[in-house]
């Protein structure tokens, strides 16, 4: 904490947009387990790293897989199988 005067300023783990920091990254690959399927008719498999939802495309619950990250919003992020073990 730094103190100014009469104020106090936290200081927080905010990434260079403004946004907090994401526990993966845009093109990197991760080793995952599919524990849950999308909403009805979705070919999804939900996973998660550090807390954050990952939907893999055509990821079947049980599946412990290698997935890339193709793309990052808010509050999840999604992937493609990259290899099945």
């Amino acid at each position: 904490m730094k103190e100014q005067g009469n104020n106090t300023h936290r200081v927080s783990s905010i990434g260079s947009h403004g946004r907090l920091s994401k526990p993966v990254e845009l093109g990197n690959e991760y080793d995952v387990e599919i524990t849950d399927r999308g909403k009805s008719g979705s070919t999804d498999g939900i996973a998660k790293i550090q807390g954050l939802v990952i939907f893999v495309k055509d990821g079947k619950v049980g599946d412990k897989i290698r997935v890339k990250i193709t793309a990052i919003g808010e509050r999840y992020a999604k992937a493609e199988i990259v290899t099945r073990t």
